[in-house]
C-alpha cells in the first residue's frame, strides 16, 4: 500500500492542460493524446468503436489511442439520495487516487479487480473536482446481473453462483467492505485465456474499506448487500434468482462449495 501522496510502483504523475492524470508509465503518452479531445470520458464517449456499458451512468469500453490498451472509463458520480444535488463534483483530491491504492490493496490480498490504467481529476469550482477512472477491460466480461438474465440453465447458474461465493468469501477473510456491492458491481471472467474456471472481480472500488480480517459482521453485510441487488433484479427484471440460490450462495461463501 503506498503512502499519503505516493504512488504506486510502475504509475506516473502528469498535468495535461488543466487535468491532474495519474496512470501506468508505458502509457502516459496515449492517456496525453486521449485528453486532446478535453477530458478521458469524452475521449471514450465520442470514440468511433465505443461500447456503453451501463451502471451508475454509462461507461464506455475503448482501445486507447496507442491502438492495443483496452480499458472501460468511467465518469465518477455520487450515488444515493444526494447525488442529483452533489453529482458529479467532489471535494478534491476526488475518489480517485482512493481507488487506485484499493485496487492494489486488494490485488495484494488476492482479490480479483481490473487492473487500475489511470484516472484524471479536472477542476470543478473552488475545492470541488471532476474525475475519470479507467481500468483494464476483461475480455469477454460481463457482470452478474446480466449473467442471470435471460434463459438460465442450473449448471451454468452454478457456476457463476460459485465464483460469486469465493469472491465474497475471499472479502471476508480480507476484511473488504463493499457498500455498493451490487449485480452490476460482480463482473464475470469466464474460464479460458490460461484458466481453469470462471472468476469473479469487483468493481467500483471508490468506496471500499477495509476492516479487521475475517470480520463476520463485513462478510454478512457484503452478502445482505449482493443478496439485496438480487431480489431487486429478480423482482424488476426477472433475474433467474430465488431464495434457493441465495442461500446457497449464502453457504458457499461462508463454508465453500458444497
Amino acid at each position: 500500500m503506498s503512502g499519503p501522496g505516493e504512488l504506486p510502483p510502475g504509475y506516473a504523475r502528469f498535468q495535461y492542460q488543466q487535468a491532474d492524470v495519474v496512470c501506468l508509465e508505458p502509457l502516459a503518452e496515449a492517456l496525453r493524446e486521449a485528453l486532446h479531445e478535453g477530458t478521458l470520458y469524452t475521449f471514450a464517449a465520442q470514440h468511433p468503436r465505443a461500447r456503453a456499458l451501463t451502471g451508475r451512468g454509462v461507461a464506455y469500453a475503448v482501445t486507447l489511442p496507442d491502438g492495443v490498451t483496452s480499458v472501460v472509463v468511467r465518469h465518477s458520480r455520487h450515488g444515493g439520495l444526494l447525488a442529483p444535488i452533489t453529482g458529479d463534483r467532489f471535494l478534491a483530491p476526488t475518489r480517485a487516487p482512493h481507488e487506485l491504492d484499493a485496487s492494489h490493496r486488494l490485488l495484494a490480498a488476492g482479490i480479483p479487480t481490473p487492473e487500475f490504467v489511470a484516472y484524471a481529476v479536472y477542476p470543478a469550482g473552488p475545492w470541488l473536482r471532476r474525475s475519470d477512472v479507467a481500468t483494464r477491460e476483461i475480455p469477454r466480461g460481463r457482470d452478474l446481473a446480466l449473467a442471470l438474465l435471460g434463459p438460465v440453465d442450473e449448471s451454468s447458474k452454478r457456476t457463476v453462483l460459485e465464483a460469486t461465493a469465493r469472491l465474497l468469501r475471499a472479502m471476508g477473510a480480507a476484511g473488504v467492505r463493499h457498500p455498493d456491492l451490487n449485480l452490476k458491481n460482480v463482473l464475470l471472467s469466464p474460464a479460458g485465456n490460461g484458466k481453469d474456471r470462471t472468476e469473479a472481480l469487483l468493481l467500483d472500488l471508490d468506496r471500499v474499506s477495509f476492516g479487521a480480517p475475517g470480520d463476520s459482521r463485513i462478510a454478512d453485510a457484503n452478502l445482505q448487500r449482493l443478496a439485496r441487488s438480487a431480489r431487486k433484479w429478480r423482482d424488476l427484471y426477472g433475474a433467474a434468482v430465488d431464495e434457493d440460490d441465495l442461500a446457497a450462495l449464502a453457504e458457499m461463501s461462508r463454508n465453500g462449495p458444497r
